[in-house]
């Protein structure tokens, strides 16, 4: 009998996930400390660091010798807005990914070179950024578009609800 249950659920599961719907856990698996990313591309997920406040914001990545990764920082803002980063004090290329305030990708600066202070801009409407190492966003298919799922979009109208 638990061979015969067993090859039903395999099979069911399959036209689930076939139906683009996630499994239970993920849908219900939204953290603080993790964003989740997809896309036509299929979908990752990244450890994070939270920067919400000013100085958080304003220290970033700086100084950091490597960087895992699975892992990132997100950058979160009160209010959407125009923002644009730089390079100063960081030691590692990373990819700058900006998304506005539904968790929608809008703007991808890849490879930003260390130390470099030429402003990389992600445009108007910016409510979260997200940076990760140098290289990932392409390796992975993450582009403008791309989706994030995170508890900061839950208040607006997030287009991958927690």
């Amino acid at each position: 009998m638990r061979r015969l249950r067993a090859s039903l659920v395999a099979p069911a599961l399959a036209l689930l996930f076939g139906l683009g719907l996630s499994s239970p856990t993920l849908a219900a698996d939204c953290r603080s400390d993790r964003v989740d990313l997809r896309g036509h591309w299929g979908q990752t997920s990244f450890s994070v660091e939270i920067a919400d406040d000013e100085a958080e914001r304003a220290q970033g990545l700086m100084f950091r010798e490597s960087l895992a990764r699975g892992a990132g920082m997100l950058f979160v803002y009160p209010e959407p807005q125009t923002a644009a980063f730089w390079m100063k004090n960081t030691l590692i290329p990373l990819d700058i990914i900006f998304l506005d305030q539904t968790g929608r990708v809008i703007q991808i600066q890849a490879n930003a070179i260390p130390g470099d202070l030429t402003p990389l801009p992600g445009g108007d409407n910016v409510f979260a950024v997200l940076e990760i190492n140098g290289g990932l966003a392409a390796r992975y298919g993450i582009s403008i578009g791309s989706e994030m799922r995170h508890k900061i979009f839950s208040k607006t109208s997030p287009i991958w609800p927690c």
